[in-house]
């Protein structure tokens, strides 16, 4: 049990930051009136922005090492609570709000809150860039504001492709 409270890494600095950021983030998801999203669709974005999130911290913090949240050899509560719900919940109120008309000043607006979430991050000394950077963040967060997640929200939707692919 000890094995486990000290892979938590509560003492890192700065855990505040993606503790708090991940709760508001899940509980805004929660009670946010649903426009333009289902639950089922929710929980499908939930699951696959999740996954890549995770793959994506196993090769760009652990195999490139070019990033580190908290303790660099612990995947502590701060890394868990971060990956697991700022990605997922970030993706899920951009495709609440998402229209035809408003791609382009939505994804601005969610590339520049991902990035104040990424500079917070370092500045309360949370995350360490190493051989990462802001700039390649926002590279990152516009391909997937702008083209992944609306290639991803109509890929569930079209559910007539999902069974064309089914039965080949």
């Amino acid at each position: 049990m000890q094995g486990f409270i000290e892979n938590l890494d509560l003492g890192a600095k700065g855990l505040w930051f993606p503790v708090s950021v991940s709760i508001l983030l899940a509980v805004i998801v929660l009670f946010i009136p649903k426009k333009n999203i289902s639950w089922r669709e929710i929980y499908i974005t939930f699951g696959v922005v999740g996954f890549v999130t995770w793959f994506c911290d196993g090769l760009v913090a652990r195999e490139f090492d070019l990033l580190d949240l908290g303790h660099p050899n612990k995947a502590g509560l701060g890394d868990t609570l971060c990956y697991t719900f700022v990605p997922s919940s970030l993706a899920i109120l951009y495709l609440n709000y998402l229209t035809k008309n408003n791609k382009w000043k939505l994804t601005i607006i969610f590339t520049v809150i991902s990035l104040l979430i990424d500079i917070g991050m370092v500045n309360v000394g949370y995350m360490n860039y190493k051989g990462w950077n802001w700039l390649m963040s926002i590279i990152v967060f516009l391909i997937v504001f702008g083209f992944l997640l609306p290639i991803h929200i109509r890929l569930i939707r079209n559910e007539n492709n999902f069974g064309k692919l089914q039965s080949t």
